[in-house]
């Protein structure tokens, strides 16, 4: 049985959107803040950058489409993350796409 995994130009454009989200939202302060994207099979996990320190912050999980991302929250409570968790902070920009996971990530878990 084959693994599922993001194939890899859509890997190169999730990059290139978290990069140029990273730009307009933290710009100077882009080497002690930013996202910073890791692939395993069909998952995207953002993790934030916070001066030296990296934290989890959601799973987005590849359907097939780079506008509907499943979205998971890292819930700290529990240390894991949690599909059935949706009463925090940010939820209004879970759009299905990248750039609204990571303006949910920043409401759930602000700077």
């Amino acid at each position: 049985m084959a693994k599922t995994t993001i194939p890899v130009e859509i890997q190169e454009e999730a990059i290139r959107i978290i990069d140029l989200y990273n730009q307009e939202e933290f710009g100077d302060e882009i080497e002690d803040l930013s996202y910073v994207p890791e692939f395993k099979g069909k998952f995207l996990y953002l993790k934030r950058k916070e001066f030296g320190n990296i934290s989890p912050v959601a799973r987005l999980t590849y359907t097939g489409k780079m506008t509907e991302w499943e979205f998971t929250i890292f819930k700290w409570s529990t240390e894991r993350y949690d599909p059935d968790e949706w009463s925090f902070p940010g939820t209004e920009y879970i759009d299905g796409t990248i750039e609204g996971a990571l303006e949910a990530g920043m409401e759930a878990y602000p700077v």
